[in-house]
């Protein structure tokens, strides 16, 4: 590996004032390596209510390179920024920041994402009320500016003057608190990249996959948390191009093999999966860790198999629900060459379980999961299908949207299944697409958003996100926009 030379790093403070007058100025700039703003109006609330206490809020890491004019988006703020000879490029602490500029400012906090305001009497951060006349609900921009806030209490709600003082000294606990960062000097990007990934992954809880594999590791106990299920991913995704399992669906598949409880308890179940004091038994008893990764692996590579051949799913991003396909594990698991008629008939519950989804089943898909996974009794082959057609997989069924499509719902994509069933042609050769083309063009996300694109791009006021402007392109480029090509195909195409 080379050598990657970089500055010892730079400690500083800075005040929120600091901070969120550089935001404003343009000179806080968003790297294309950071991943999408996920904070919600809970997370800005915690933020500031831990200001106020005094609490620590971490580190910033800032990359100090030129940055160039430009319109800058931080949040639901839009700014256009002058060029910077010196800009804070945010390595970590994104999601910090943001909250900050955009709640502490009039254009940010119209969003109601960063929307908060205190309440003196019960001090503590709430959302905005519509009252005007409440002058104890202090909207957070108007606590932030001293000039304002005595303005408030004089002229607008003279009648909570009491309450100055108390506003007084969150505005300076706010404007005071001072946020520890480092500054970075570096011109490699891909060094700051690994920096960020770094950052991002020291002090992470592990998940339940990882205590699994850590508990039980099998005969490979040098391998790193969380690995076998990664491995069994890895495998499904070379042999059948299904895309990669995510580590918690691949986890619940063994479980749900062997009759374990699909939704496990870290601190009782996992830890009791292969030992005597299991509260229920498995359906084969005995086996080692290492048996069950690989007759899980096994039957989650037919269920798999079942998806794309039977079913018609043939990429994990067309899965409605990821439940269906542990249930499905379960099913191979006791039956892995059904019967040609229960083949049918899975085919059958598969897409109503779909279409119904786990709303019948409380609203809770973990619910629907350990529901339909119980239903399936060892040596029980056409028992068990019939039980998993039972209510309320018998209901009336309800035709997805074909309004408000989302390439990540379950609804668009069992139209986007349907459409895939049509056998899609490429707009450039006139070929259908195949399978391995599509999971090569899924790959860089997991998802269809890039191929299942839109016809028109801009869409007739009453005929907003219509599954009807959808179309699938697998190909790379293409020479011209899709709704030119579908009026003028490029290559002439023989019945």
């Amino acid at each position: 590996m080379a050598d990657h030379p970089i500055s010892q790093p730079t400690a500083k403070t800075f005040s929120v004032v600091d901070l969120v007058a550089a935001a404003l100025a343009g000179r806080l700039r968003i790297p294309e390596f950071q991943r999408p703003l996920r904070w919600q109006w809970k997370d800005v609330s915690h933020l500031f209510d831990s200001i106020v206490k005094g609490y620590p809020i971490g580190n910033l890491l800032l990359w100090t390179r030129p940055a160039p004019e430009a319109e800058v988006r931080l949040g639901a703020l839009r700014i256009r920024a002058q060029a910077f000879q010196d800009g804070w490029w945010v390595v970590d602490g994104q999601q910090r920041l943001t909250s900050l500029a955009n709640a502490l400012s009039d254009a940010g906090a119209e969003d109601k994402c960063f929307a908060l305001a205190y309440d003196l009497n019960q001090q503590q951060f709430v959302r905005p009320r519509q009252q005007e006349d409440d002058g104890y609900i202090v909207p957070l921009p108007v606590l932030f500016d001293l000039q304002r806030l005595i303005r408030w209490f004089t002229k607008d709600y003279p009648e909570a003057g009491e309450k100055l003082d108390a506003a007084a000294r969150v505005t300076r606990a706010i404007r005071e608190y001072q946020v520890p960062a480092y500054l970075v000097e570096q011109q490699d990007e891909a060094v700051l990249r690994d920096i960020f990934d770094r950052m991002n992954n020291y002090g992470k809880r592990l998940s339940q996959a990882e205590v699994f594999s850590a508990l039980h590791p099998g005969p490979q106990r040098d391998l790193e948390p969380s690995s076998h299920f990664q491995r069994i991913a890895d495998a499904i995704q070379d042999g059948l191009g299904f895309g990669l399992l995510d580590d918690d669906t691949v986890l619940r598949a063994v479980l749900a093999r062997r009759g374990g409880n699909v939704t496990p308890n870290v601190t009782q179940d996992i830890r009791t999966e292969f030992s005597e004091r299991t509260r229920e038994p498995r359906d084969f008893q005995g086996e080692t860790p290492e048996q069950a990764y690989r007759e899980g692996e096994e039957a989650l590579y037919q269920a798999v198999r079942f998806l794309q051949e039977d079913a018609g799913v043939p990429h994990f991003a067309f899965l409605p629900y990821r439940y269906l396909l542990v249930v499905l594990t379960r099913f191979f698991a006791h039956f892995p060459e059904p019967r040609p008629r229960n083949r049918i008939l899975l085919v059958r519950w598969f897409w109503r379980a779909a279409m119904i989804g786990p709303g019948p089943f409380a609203s809770n898909w973990t619910n629907a999961m350990r529901a339909l996974a119980t239903r399936i009794t060892a040596g029980e082959e056409s028992e068990s299908m019939q039980r998993l057609l039972d209510a309320p997989i018998d209901a009336k069924l309800h035709r997805p949207k074909l309004t408000e499509f989302r390439t990540n719902a379950a609804g668009s994509r069992i139209i986007l299944a349907a459409l895939w069933d049509l056998h899609p042609r490429s707009l450039l050769t006139g070929e259908p697409y195949d399978r391995e083309a599509l999971a090569e063009a899924v790959l860089p996300d997991g998802t269809l958003k890039g191929v299942a694109r839109t016809i028109l791009k801009r869409e007739p006021p009453d005929h907003m996100a219509m599954a009807a402007n959808r179309i699938f392109v697998i190909d790379e480029e293409l020479p011209e926009p899709v709704d030119k090509l579908l009026i003028a195909p490029p290559l002439h195409r023989e019945e």
